[in-house]
């Protein structure tokens, strides 16, 4: 069974940067592909970025479009998130998930990491 591991998270003051990484664990991974999502207190989950596990695909929130990137590292079955140019409205629970059986349908979730940004 194929978990996935976020870290990276933290407390970082407004303009800064973080790097998020999601890590499978569990078996063989080659999903089709992997997404990072985010949920802040009070409010519904909230798509932020999709990768294609091939790397050639990518697809962002227009809130994110140009202050993050993700990116693959398949020998190492991880997924990051770049994030730059942090704003308070970013502080929330981020969280990937993996589509292995197609491309649209999410089956496997991580249970997430903290991102407070700092005004």
């Amino acid at each position: 069974q194929v978990q996935l591991v976020e870290s990276g998270g933290g407390l970082v003051q407004a303009g800064g940067s973080l790097r998020l990484s999601c890590t499978a664990s569990g078996g063989t991974f080659s999903p089709y592909a992997v997404d990072w999502y985010r949920q802040a207190p009070g409010k519904e989950r909230e798509f932020v970025a999709s990768i294609s596990w091939s790397g050639i695909n990518e697809v962002y929130a227009d809130s994110v479009k140009g202050r993050f990137t993700i990116s693959t590292d398949t020998p190492k079955n991880t997924v990051y998130l770049h994030m730059n140019s942090l704003k308070p409205e970013d502080t929330a629970v981020y969280l990937c998930a993996a589509s292995t059986r197609n491309y649209v349908t999410i089956d496997v979730w991580g249970r997430g990491t903290q991102v407070t940004v700092s005004a």
